[in-house]
């Protein structure tokens, strides 16, 4: 069983930068990728980005490329989604999401664990 933890969300201007971190306790010990999504009120959950356990292959949602970027340390068992040129439409609840293996996946049903989620919301 892995516990998941979000942090880093906030209110900020359009144009910001925020990093969301996703810390992991339990058995943490396993391979692991893992992966960001997003809810905003009234929508479904969108894909954000997703990591392969070594860090080697990284995927994004077509609304963030070039925005965000999604990295990780294992030491730390810390997944983490840097956020820059935050815009308006980018406000959601994010939550991380890890699943046992080491392929990133994009679609939310292959990930078991998840976290409560971090609320971000960007003003314009």
């Amino acid at each position: 069983q892995v516990r998941l933890v979000e942090s880093g969300g906030g209110l900020v201007q359009a144009g910001d930068s925020l990093r969301l971190s996703c810390a992991a306790s339990g058995r943490t010990s396993d391979t692991y990728s893992g992966a960001w999504f997003r809810q905003a009120p009234g929508k479904e959950r969108e894909f954000v980005a997703s990591i392969s356990h070594n860090g080697g292959s990284t995927y994004y949602g077509d609304s963030v490329k070039g925005r965000f970027t999604i990295s990780r340390d294992n030491a730390k068992n810390t997944v983490y989604l840097q956020m820059n040129s935050l815009k308006p439409e980018d406000t959601a609840d994010y939550s991380c999401a890890l699943r046992l293996g080491d392929d990133a996946r994009i679609s939310a049903k292959s990930y078991p664990n998840w976290g409560q989620g971090t609320q971000v919301t960007v003003s314009s």
